[in-house]
């Protein structure tokens, strides 16, 4: 069994309640901020879902008012005939050929591959490589898109895909350490809103089990799902 670090068990001691609202569970998770970077601040999100059916899952995109914090480095797998759109948009990497052969050796030097239309049966064969890591666009998902102008951006300034895994849970960085309060808790508050607005049709009931949030390196806050 892995033995606790002297500074996790000292974080730990801070957590006096089974559940906090919101606002307090912001406040202490701050609080319990001592790594020496700025930590993503997280949300980890179980529904009573299952996702093995179809009309149970979940998958969508959110733009967080605030970002995310982290800069993103964006792929754009288009025809020649928009690499200047693409680069003018913000676009990190672009190419068409060339970049197919780059993600079926393993090179992958973004975090988010954005397609138009025309290029996805070519990304087909890519899907092995591309989907354990999450990175297969998908129309659903808004990385599939022909306005590269109006997609690329809003990417940059914070819209996020996210989905729920093989146990219902959706995990998800909603900001940085060095955010406000205030930030933070926007940025939840979309994002909390956004799941509960997505719920799949195929779940009756109740839908949301727990909520928790932590930092990169702090324990987990359990969060009172009654408040809302």
């Amino acid at each position: 069994m892995k033995k606790k670090s002297k500074r996790l068990i000292e974080e730990v001691k801070k957590i006096q309640k089974d559940t906090y609202s919101i606002d307090e569970a912001i406040t202490l998770v701050t609080q319990m901020n001592s790594a020496k970077f700025d930590e993503s601040i997280e949300a980890h999100v179980n529904l009573d879902i299952d996702p093995k059916y179809a009309d149970q899952q979940l998958r969508t995109t959110v733009s967080l008012p605030n970002g995310t914090g982290k800069d993103v480095r964006i792929g754009v797998l288009t025809t020649s005939e928009n690499f200047s759109e693409a680069q003018a948009a913000g676009a990190d990497i672009i190419g068409n050929e060339d970049l197919i052969l780059d993600i079926s050796k393993g090179i992958l030097d973004f975090d988010l591959l954005i397609t138009t239309a025309d290029m996805m049966p070519k990304l087909a064969k890519l899907g092995r490589i591309l989907g354990p890591k999450g990175l297969m666009p998908s129309p659903k998902a808004g990385t599939v898109s022909n306005n590269l102008t109006t997609t690329i951006p809003e990417f940059k300034k914070g819209k996020i895909e996210y989905r729920a895994d093989k146990s219902g849970t959706v995990h998800l960085s909603f900001g940085k350490s060095s955010f406000t309060e205030l930030q933070l808790k926007d940025n939840f508050m979309t994002l909390y809103n956004s799941i509960m607005n997505n719920k799949p049709s195929g779940v009756k009931g109740k839908y949301l089990k727990t909520l928790s949030i932590c930092s990169t390196m702090s324990p987990s806050v359990k969060v009172d799902i009654s408040q809302f």
